[in-house]
């Protein structure tokens, strides 16, 4: 193997505590170095790469320096390990709290991929539901469907959805055609606090209030199951729908313009998570992932 690209595993270690701590004299005290040292193997590290790692003078981390820590810790966690060790002692212990249905819909099918990338990493998954304050306590990492204004964490955005009307096919046989957004008039609209009808009806140009009376739901998941179940039209998020649309138990409307075309929901899932999680490169390494994986 070519050992061209590989920095000097000192300049690794100094990226690693400079970036933790934010301070070249914090930094050469821990590495028993003088603080030039410290600049000096930064900026190798640098022209090695030929990224720049750092912003600012306050050290912090350019986007691909943020990537680029999360491996520096993957691979300095790994070069820790004996092969006298027993593999489990050394698990690093993950809490991910998520809501359900982007846990069944967009997680679950691209887990695996991260298990076998990680095996090192023991993955525990909680059930959030900001909506009704059932909050998965001392979670890592949180995601969140929502505005994106969190001011006590730091976030990032990883999938924006568009929503469109769906219901079962039986639905649709029954009460249909539908062919402009004025047949939705007299229909059993699902609701949901998580996706409010209103979004739909301005894309339309509809003057209609938010609907007060049908069923309601917290979860986008149990409503597509009663959508499912032909119960009426249900609002849904294209991506977290997909699991019924592939399936066929849930169907557009119709064939009009009106019923293909999508309106771009308000809100995203956002990852979440308290200042100085980022420090744990488990924690950096399934945020990196996580983030490909649903780019």
């Amino acid at each position: 193997m070519s050992t061209a690209r590989i920095p000097p595993i000192q300049c690794l270690l100094t990226f690693e505590a400079l970036a933790r701590l934010r301070s070249v004299t914090q930094a050469s005290e821990e590495l028993h170095v003088t603080p030039s040292a410290v600049s000096h193997r930064v900026r190798q590290l640098e022209e090695i790469i030929g990224t720049k790692l750092f912003g600012r003078s306050d050290f912090s981390l350019t986007v691909e320096g943020s990537e680029y820590l999360a491996h520096v810790r993957e691979g300095l966690a790994i070069l820790q390990k004996f092969p006298s060790s027993s593999a489990l002692p050394g698990k690093r212990k993950l809490r991910v709290a998520v809501t359900p249905t982007f846990a069944r819909s967009l997680l679950i099918p691209r887990l695996r991929q991260f298990t076998e990338a990680y095996p090192e990493i023991d993955l525990t998954l909680q059930v959030s539901i900001p909506l009704l304050d059932v909050v998965a306590e001392d979670a890592d990492l949180t995601v969140r469907f929502g505005p994106g204004r969190y001011a006590d964490l730091e976030y990032l955005c990883l999938t924006k959805d568009e929503v469109t009307p769906l219901a079962s096919p039986a639905f649709v046989r029954e009460h249909g055609p539908f062919e402009t957004a004025q047949d939705l008039e007299r229909i059993s609209l699902l609701r949901s606090p998580l996706e409010p009808w209103r979004t739909w009806f301005s894309a339309n140009h509809l003057d209609w209030p938010e609907p007060v009376d049908g069923s309601q739901f917290n979860d986008i998941g149990l409503m597509c199951d009663a959508a499912a179940a032909g119960m009426g039209v249900a609002l849904i998020r294209l991506k977290l729908g997909a699991p019924w649309l592939e399936v066929g138990s849930l169907v557009r409307l119709g064939t009009s313009e009106v019923f293909l075309r999508n309106v771009p929901s308000p809100h995203a899932h956002y990852l979440c998570w308290r200042t100085g999680a980022m420090d744990r490169w488990e924690v950096a390494a399934f945020t990196d992932w996580l983030k490909k994986s649903l780019g």
